[in-house]
């Protein structure tokens, strides 16, 4: 027996709930379909489980892409305001962390029993534990089978997401479901992901996991991005929002440059204290200013018991390089295991950025992050599931 529907979404994640309870309101009769034994498994865990809904910030110039304009249009025709209209009809108590960055105040499952609570208004079927076993386009629409049965619908929007987490159930299904109907695939790569040092590194900082620091860091290369936010140093490696944030456009072999003291100038500091306090320790001096456990770390070698008034002029130098202009050639990163993001993925080429519409197969949709478009660390990525799922409800409510 076959059961039919106006729209069956793929996924349901920010993106896929999202799209399916606006496209329902409009009067259309709309299933969701997931693999998982739970769903929004990413939203509960995000933002440390306090979920980035969004950016009052966001740009396009936020975003990577292969083609850097798709997401204009559907970030113009759903922003961050808009969602946050949402979250405040719900009564759901947020707060601004850093510049436009908003948080759940409590929990992020405030969030996805806003989205659960909307699909169930409006009349939205969720059906989980469903593998699909095969997708077919007909004269009128799709049929899906599956393991709970044999469904057909009008429309088909695809909503799996990436790679990333696969503990939370992400798959590559979304991109096998784009190359089924001749849509070009990204490679793909993790994303806003810490970094793994080799073994003669992680000798080097073995005993500073843990310590946290604001940074300015950059890839060693022409031009680069100078990032600037926190590092943390971990015991596989280096984490923190700073790392997470450079990961975007870091490639292997690539070395990184890190100013470990980016307020002041270290040279500067030093001839000030040998002047009112030459007696102190180099390591007493710096754990002022830097976390002691990474001021004894840098005087290890050389500075070990050495007193200010001690440093000359190469000492100083030295010092200060070491600080301010830390060379690190990362192994790897972390991969998918720990990736918040996704990088590639189905091309543009052959989507609507107005709609998020196949070019290639009328009615066949596809949103979030199963597209070649990646935000930055920050609540972006949430927001491009919101335009991007909007987009696409309003497409299929004109069209059909």
């Amino acid at each position: 027996m076959k059961n039919s529907y106006d729209v069956i979404i793929i996924g349901a994640g920010a993106a896929g709930l999202f799209c399916a309870f606006n496209t329902a309101n409009k009067g259309k009769s709309v299933l969701v379909l997931d693999h998982a034994n739970k769903v929004g498994k990413k939203i509960l865990m995000s933002g440390g489980g306090r979920c980035n809904f969004t950016n009052l910030n966001t740009t396009a110039d936020d975003f990577v892409s292969q083609n850097r304009h798709f997401c204009k249009s559907a970030l113009s025709q759903y922003t961050a305001y808009d969602f946050l209209s949402l979250v405040e009809k719900h009564n759901i108590e947020y707060v601004e962390k850093s510049a436009g960055q908003l948080f759940c105040k409590h929990s992020s499952k405030d969030i996805l029993n806003m989205l659960l609570n909307e699909c169930a208004s409006a009349g939205v079927k969720i059906y989980k534990r469903c593998e699909i076993d095969k997708i077919s386009s007909k004269e009128n629409g799709f049929e899906i089978s599956s393991t709970l049965g044999m469904f057909v619908s009008k429309c088909l929007v695809i909503a799996t997401g990436g790679l990333s987490i696969p503990t939370l159930g992400a798959s590559g299904y979304g991109y096998d479901i784009a190359s089924q109907f001749k849509h070009k695939v990204i490679e793909t790569s993790p994303s806003l992901v810490p970094f793994v040092l080799k073994e003669k590194n992680l000798l080097r900082i073995k005993d500073l996991s843990g310590v946290s620091l604001p940074v300015e860091m950059q890839i060693i290369r022409g031009n680069s991005e100078l990032i600037r936010d926190d590092l943390l140093f971990t015991h596989r490696g280096l984490s923190g929002p700073a790392v997470l944030k450079i990961s975007m456009n870091w490639h292997k072999g690539e070395g990184i440059s890190i100013n470990l003291l980016p307020s002041m100038d270290l040279g500067e500091y030093i001839e000030t204290e040998k002047e009112e306090h030459g007696e102190q320790l180099v390591s007493t001096c710096l754990s002022r200013i830097i976390p002691k456990r990474l001021a004894i770390k840098l005087c290890e070698e050389n500075f070990e018991n050495v007193r200010i008034k001690h440093l000359k002029k190469t000492d100083i130098e030295k010092l200060s390089k070491r600080i301010h202009s830390w060379e690190i050639y990362p192994e790897s990163t972390e991969g998918y295991r720990t990736a918040e993001v996704t990088l590639g993925g189905v091309s543009t080429d052959q989507i609507s950025s107005k709609t998020m519409q196949s070019s290639n197969v009328p009615d066949l949709y596809f949103i979030g992050e199963v597209l070649d478009v990646t935000g930055q660390l920050g609540g972006y990525n949430f927001q491009w599931a919101w335009s991007s799922a909007w987009c696409a409800s309003e497409a299929i409510n004109k069209n059909n």
